[in-house]
């Protein structure tokens, strides 16, 4: 069982924004129309074997012509804001110089779209949709991607800036190093162990690029970054498990978060010898860790971490996921592995469902970073496998994901309890969270197979059908909306006779009344 809709919506702060996400990538589609250059991705998902059953994102879930459809659906869901990134290749088709007016066409028409049904806009800069030029030229193992992202932020920023509440610099760089230049699981396909240290420095150089890009443009939207977060935790009460897990929780949480929350690397990361071939000019640190308006998190599970290579880099629910034969990959040559967890009910990717662990993302996080900015969660899903239910009688369509509904209920609540008075991270400003995602799409090297949306899509015919999920998630934010309007009600009350200190219960509107 989870807390009700109206429950949840109680614990639920003033201003605490109600969203869904989506990457451009993964749902626009048209990846050949209207004078779009071609992306990394494009060729990474063509070659034969790198996607599940070689699934094409030609298409994907066509959004790039269906929009003003898809927006419909937002406003009749009834969410505070959308989070989209912006397809670098198909405003800027080389990833330097000339501008595509096309492209930025779409992204207006969206944008005005979305503000004409009250839906605030969060805009991703860069949501791994690296330009082939660009990847051409060493992609992120070359510094001068940075700089190219930092020209992309000011192109946007003066199209864009008088209309969008919240800039997102650059989604998960630990997923860009680890699954694109560690791996080679997802685009660029390069497999450099720990030859990939460089494409850590010079995408949170490029966010900082793109900061002052933003703020250079005077643009008077919120600004900050976003990184996925996992806890890490031992296999065991080894000692060197524990270990390994610190070492683990080095590479994937903090290399990325220390830097822009900190100014400074992991002492120990600065300290080892493999870390000379990361060299950088010291004024490289005051543009990465200028101050930000937010810092968002993408938290989806923990981590188990056990000494030793293992039988593969990932458990292999999650390689199988993915698509990827993972068994040699780190197979004698990682000090460390992960591990499943055998108690906890896993998603249809493998990861395990553990909301309690989403307290100890941010406890952990209140605790490292005394100065953290107000944050965001700005991702968070699971993907399971629906059931569609067909009524002949009605000719109508249902999909009941409770497991889905049940992840995201959990989570949300464990969220708002560990930073409420009195909370584990209590000292965190917990400002929102965005739901992994608006509808079904190509979720990477998983193809069409990990379906995370609210909406089911149907990629024959690209139908839009909204799941259980959807109409729970309906439900929260209007029982969040009847408990402002209420409290709204008293304050008034209250405010208008002046003497009056108590207010009948007789007199408050009751959460779901309707006039």
């Amino acid at each position: 069982m989870h807390i009700t809709a109206k429950e949840l919506a109680g614990l639920i702060p003033a201003d605490f924004t109600l969203g869904v996400a989506t990457a451009a990538f993964q749902i626009e589609g048209a990846l050949d129309e209207d004078g779009r250059g071609p992306a990394g991705w494009d060729a990474f998902a063509a070659k034969p074997g790198a996607i599940v059953e070689d699934h094409s994102p030609v298409t994907a879930c066509d959004h790039y012509h269906r929009m003003p459809q898809d927006v419909a659906l937002m406003k009749q869901l009834g969410v505070d804001s959308y989070r989209f990134s912006l397809a670098w290749p198909r405003i800027q088709p080389t990833g330097s110089g000339a501008v595509n007016k096309a492209g930025l066409d779409f992204y207006d028409r969206l944008l005005d779209e979305l503000l004409a049904n009250g839906i605030s806009p969060m805009v991703t800069l860069y949501h791994w949709d690296t330009p082939q030029a660009l990847d051409d030229t060493g992609g992120w193992m070359n510094r001068d991607t940075a700089y190219r992202l930092g020209e992309f932020a000011a192109i946007a920023a003066e199209a864009y800036g008088d209309r969008v509440a919240r800039w997102c610099t650059i989604n998960e760089p630990a997923t860009v190093t680890t699954n694109g230049y560690t791996l080679g699981l997802h685009s660029p396909g390069e497999a450099l162990l720990i030859n990939a240290l460089p494409t850590v420095h010079h995408q949170l150089l490029g966010h900082g690029l793109a900061v002052q890009a933003l703020r250079a443009a005077g643009v008077p939207g919120g600004i900050g970054m976003t990184n996925v977060y996992s806890p890490m935790v031992p296999n065991s009460i080894n000692p060197l498990d524990r270990i390994s897990a610190g070492l683990m929780d080095l590479a994937q949480n903090r290399l990325y978060a220390d830097p822009v929350l900190t100014g400074k690397y992991p002492d120990l990361i600065r300290a080892a010898k493999f870390f000379s071939s990361f060299e950088h000019p010291d004024e490289d640190m005051e543009i990465i860790s200028q101050p930000l308006d937010f810092y968002g998190l993408n938290y989806y599970m923990p981590t188990k971490v056990a000494v030793g290579p293992g039988s593969g880099a990932v458990p292999a629910s999650m390689a199988e996921a993915m698509g990827s034969d993972l068994s040699a990959v780190g197979n004698g040559g990682t000090p460390f592995h992960v591990e499943t967890w055998p108690e906890a009910d896993i998603t249809s990717y493998g990861w395990p469902v553990k909301p309690d662990y989403m307290r100890v993302a941010l406890k952990e996080m209140a605790e490292r970073y005394p100065n953290l900015p107000p944050v965001i969660i700005t991702e968070g899903g699971a993907s399971f496998e629906d059931i569609i239910v067909r009524d002949k009688s009605t000719n109508t369509t249902f999909i009941p994901d409770e497991r889905r509904l049940k992840y995201l209920s959990d989570h949300i609540e464990a969220a708002l309890k560990a930073t409420a008075p009195g909370g584990e991270a209590e000292t965190i400003d917990l400002r929102g969270y965005y739901v992994w995602s608006l509808m079904d799409n190509f979720e990477w090297s998983a193809g069409y197979k990990q379906p995370f949306g609210l909406l089911h899509v149907d990629f024959e015919t690209l139908e839009r059908t909204p799941k259980a999920s959807y109409f729970w998630y309906q439900e929260l934010i209007e029982e969040r909306n009847l408990a402002a309007a209420a409290g709204a009600a008293v304050a008034q009350a209250v405010t208008a006779e002046p003497g009056i200190t108590d207010v009948p219960d007789d007199d408050v509107p009751a959460l779901g009344a309707t006039a």
